[in-house]
């Protein structure tokens, strides 16, 4: 699933980032990567999501969230 789709309050395991090289490199210092967990904080009406990632808040567009494969 998308994580676009994903549930507040729930945990998701990154399975893979369909973004262009630069974004994805960008995801990578962030920490984002294939099997990394990530938690659903918050979604805001614009369809931006607030996730935990490695014990950081991030704030992530719905373009980007809709590129982010997951699973429970």
């Amino acid at each position: 699933m998308k994580l676009s789709e994903g549930k507040e309050g729930t945990t998701y395991r990154v399975v893979s980032i369909s973004v262009n090289e630069q974004t994805e490199h960008r995801l990578e210092a962030l920490g984002m990567m294939i099997g990394t967990p990530v938690a659903i904080l918050h979604r805001k009406r614009t369809g931006t999501m607030i996730i935990d990632l490695r014990g950081t808040r991030f704030a992530l567009g719905s373009k980007l969230t809709e590129r982010i494969e997951v699973e429970a």
